[in-house]
């Protein structure tokens, strides 16, 4: 099954139709409630697609979800620059 096939089955995507990784919202939806096969296939896309690496690590540090600094630190390790270490999420506390 290739990573698509696994992410459009994602029990994460439960109110959505169809996929689109084009949708932040989509990708944020399986970030915060995939599985760990939902995250190994969004990572597999990842490491072949510097724009899908780009918003990733950008939703990792801006929205509020679980395990950000795990995407964080996975998105750094395909190259994309980004800092670890932040509180995702809280910048508008400040």
């Amino acid at each position: 099954m290739t990573p698509l096939e696994v992410l459009a089955r994602s029990a994460a995507l439960w109110n959505r139709r169809a996929i689109d990784l084009r949708s932040d919202e989509i990708v944020a939806q399986i970030m915060d409630r995939g599985s760990p096969d939902d995250w190994r296939a969004l990572y597999a896309l990842a490491r072949g697609d510097a724009e899908l690496r780009h918003r990733i690590a950008h939703l990792a540090a801006m929205v509020a979800q679980y395990l950000p600094n795990f995407w964080l630190a996975a998105m750094r390790s395909l190259g994309e620059p980004c800092e670890l270490g932040v509180k995702p999420g809280f910048d508008w506390l400040a």
